[in-house]
């Protein structure tokens, strides 16, 4: 008898919070509290609950204090715009439904949310679970394979996009979700104020990943001499952008080794106090 799948879904909270705030309008209670993260991000849970009937949930937090990012690159996320006060004053009240649900909460001082997720991930690896990454942006796609997917809702928070394996090939042209650090790395990502290889576009990028798999390869070839059907210019772009070109790569490789206390059963799902939720 072939054994049961279980699901496990990790939420990248902040992501989520953030998402939900800039889909919903100022939602308050007669009280007066703001709640639209709140309810957008209560919506999407409970959506993704009923979906896909989950045996375990967690969620991951990103911390104030800065990140082995931050310490690394100064200028990391530097060009974000602050979070207005009226969504950080929300994640107390997101806190409470995730309680009320008795889903754990992960967070580490140094490390992002995405981290954490990576490093979860990595400890579900060989346990017959299937992964559900529900997340507001791109960043936990390198994580995808036969057994993680990422479930992201559009900016509405209707028709939610899966991103499988072929999801992502499709996005991105034919790269594979192992070669999305290549590719940030290539182009940057000027949301986190990745500075990749200057004057490098997403076209280009995917162009080159799609001929020589990784920014190594593609190096190596360039070493070699052995690098084809690109011109000059590109050429001396990318000779000018070798050492970005690693060291983003390096910014925006997940790490999946954060010293966290993970144990499978804490987060079984299901036994939560209906009232209180």
């Amino acid at each position: 008898m072939k054994k049961k799948i279980k699901k496990f879904i990790l939420i990248d909270a902040h992501a989520l919070i953030h998402r939900a705030y800039h889909a919903l309008p100022p939602l308050t209670t007669k009280s007066g509290e703001l709640i639209n993260a709140v309810f957008g991000f209560a919506s999407i849970l409970i959506k993704v609950i009923n979906e896909f009937r989950p045996d375990y949930i967690a969620a991951a937090f990103d911390l104030p204090e800065p990140t082995f990012r931050h310490k690394e690159y100064k200028e990391y996320k530097a060009t974000r715009p602050e979070a207005p006060p009226d969504l950080y004053i929300q994640i107390p009240r997101v806190r409470e439904i995730l309680r009320a649900f008795k889903i754990p909460i992960y967070e580490k001082i140094g490390y992002e949310a995405d981290d954490i997720i990576g490093t979860i991930s990595k400890k579900l690896i060989n346990k017959d679970i299937e992964v559900l990454i529900l997340t507001g942006d791109m960043d936990t796609l390198q994580l995808v394979n036969d057994n993680i997917r990422v479930y992201t809702p559009k900016r509405g928070l209707s028709d939610p996009i899966i991103y499988d394996e072929k999801k992502v090939e499709e996005r991105f042209e034919g790269l594979k979700p192992s070669q999305l650090n290549d590719f940030k790395g290539l182009k940057g990502d000027p949301s986190d104020n990745i500075p990749g290889v200057k004057g490098i576009g997403e076209k280009t990028a995917i162009s080159l990943l799609n001929r020589y798999q990784t920014i190594e390869k593609l190096y190596e070839a360039i070493e070699k001499g052995k690098i084809i059907g690109i011109s000059n210019s590109v050429m001396e772009k990318l000779k000018a952008g070798k050492g970005s070109a690693f060291f983003s790569k390096k910014l925006v490789t997940l790490y999946h080794d954060v010293p966290i206390k993970f144990f499978l059963k804490e987060n079984d799902f299901g036994k939560f106090n209906k009232d209180k939720l």
